[in-house]
């Protein structure tokens, strides 16, 4: 009977000691260290905003794809700054005495007066003579074409093209227009490379300026003076 109880409590003894081998807890590392190894992430990312592993190690980040640079290149963007660029020189004018043609008070006869021009080029050039017969300081010179706008002038092969617009109240008489027509022929014929005028009126051929003179298409020294 003792045996049997001796064989019961060994048997329980035993049955306590392997319960208590299935609880114990597992055994450290062969270095003794409790702590996780370091994590190093290349990518940069271990998906949390801490910079240390879950064991306390410090993690070590890589360098991320956007902030490396090229050796040698301190800038992002190396986009070299535009230059200012130069402005031609404008081309010096010249001066130039002229004869211009008026009428007298009574609008009986041309008058021939001195003017000064000042012109780059040759549309400059003629541009100025015209804008010279449409005033006078002179109260016994009276401008024919004062009232006329001139709205383009052209210089080619000899030729000057001229297009104006003439006012309602630009209008003369016969005496008055056949004397403009003189004038203006005078004054542009004085220059022996012009060798022709071409009228318009706002951009169109007319038979007459102002009804009582016809209108040469083109004007020429011979058909003209």
């Amino acid at each position: 009977m003792n045996k049997k109880l001796g064989y019961a409590g060994i048997a329980a003894l035993l049955l306590l000691v392997i319960a208590g081998c299935g609880d114990k807890p597992t055994a450290a590392p062969a270095n003794g260290n409790n702590l996780e190894p370091a994590v190093v992430n290349g990518a940069g990312e271990n998906g949390s905003n801490n910079n240390t592993a879950e064991g306390g190690d410090q993690v070590v980040p890589s360098a991320s794809p956007e902030a490396t640079e090229e050796p040698g290149n301190n800038s992002v963007n190396s986009t070299p700054a535009p230059t200012a660029t130069e402005k031609p020189a404008a081309a010096e004018k010249q001066s130039q005495s002229i004869d211009v043609y008026y009428t007298d008070p009574q609008l009986l006869d041309l008058v021939t007066a001195k003017a000064t021009i000042h012109f780059a080029d040759p549309v400059e050039k003629y541009s100025d003579a015209f804008k010279a017969l449409q005033s006078s300081d002179n109260q016994e010179q009276i401008p024919l074409w004062g009232k006329i706008e001139l709205k383009s002038l052209k210089f080619e092969d000899g030729q000057i093209l001229m297009d104006i617009h003439k006012p309602q109240d630009a209008q003369l008489g016969a005496g008055g227009e056949s004397m403009a027509m003189s004038a203006l022929a005078k004054t542009f014929f004085q220059f022996d490379e012009v060798k022709s005028i071409e009228m318009l009126v706002d951009g169109q051929k007319v038979e007459s300026l102002m009804g009582h003179v016809d209108l040469e298409h083109p004007m020429t020294r011979e058909n003209s003076l």
